[in-house]
């Protein structure tokens, strides 16, 4: 059975309650590091799924591994392998479709609550409001042929839909050590990060208890929905020795 391929940043933003989801559901998966090893030699083909995670760079930077995954997920989309993008690998989606990623007005870290389209709410099966949790300067286009699936206040754009190809601009994979992690990780920029949408680390911790449990539920609504169209083993007959025997494809 071919894996999910999960392509990870930062040691600090791992997969998380996603990670918990596949192994829950007997998913195979692969945990990959781009900006390490670099992932020129991969095929989107070899793999059912590929997720995206978030990243402490910009989509726009002009590194090598960047440009590798951008290639990646074209390959992906061009062979309808579904693809799964958190944050940075939601801008990376966008670009893989050909929308532009830019500086959003202000920069989103925190909790914030976010709006979820009537179509994303049947697809993925969530309520119309959520709290997300966020760290990102940067935001995306809609791409062409694409729906908006969550809006904020600060951010317009907090993710999209293109068939089974999902884009959040925000973080459902975390989990609350996570978030003290990477606030530890984050201190001396969050000491500098202002604006509306910014909140310090005192307040993401203090509302850390409160909303964690509710990002759980909405992130385990998506992950079942992303994941229910992934596909499928095919199943065949082998003839050995005069019998049939069932395998996988």
């Amino acid at each position: 059975m071919k894996p999910v391929a999960i392509l990870q940043h930062e040691t600090s933003q791992g997969p998380g309650v996603l990670l918990a989801h596949l192994q829950q559901q007997g998913i195979p998966y692969a945990l990959i590091t781009p900006c390490d090893k670099g992932i020129a030699a991969m095929r989107a083909r070899d793999y059912r799924g590929i997720v995206v995670l978030g990243s402490n760079h910009c989509a726009n930077e002009q590194l090598r591994w960047i440009e590798q995954e951008r290639c990646l997920l074209q390959s992906a989309l061009a062979a309808e392998v579904p693809v799964l993008g958190h944050c940075f690998g939601a801008q990376m989606l966008a670009r893989a479709m050909g929308a532009r990623v830019w500086r959003n007005p202000c920069a989103n870290i925190g909790w914030s609550r976010v709006w979820i389209t009537p179509d994303a709410q049947a697809c993925m099966d969530l309520p119309a409001e959520a709290t997300l949790f966020n760290w990102h300067y940067d935001s995306f286009e809609i791409p062409h042929g694409a729906r908006r699936s969550m809006y904020g206040r600060h951010c317009l754009n907090k993710g999209f839909v293109h068939g089974p190809h999902w884009a959040f601009q925000g973080h459902l994979e975390v989990t609350a050590q996570s978030v003290r992690d990477w606030c530890d990780e984050g201190a001396p920029e969050l000491r500098s990060a202002a604006g509306p949408a910014v909140q310090s680390r005192a307040q993401i911790l203090a509302q850390l208890p409160r909303h964690i449990r509710q990002l759980h539920q909405i992130a385990a609504r998506t992950y079942s929905a992303w994941t229910a169209q992934l596909p499928r083993p095919r199943l065949f007959y082998m003839p050995v020795w005069g019998e049939a025997r069932l395998a996988l494809a």
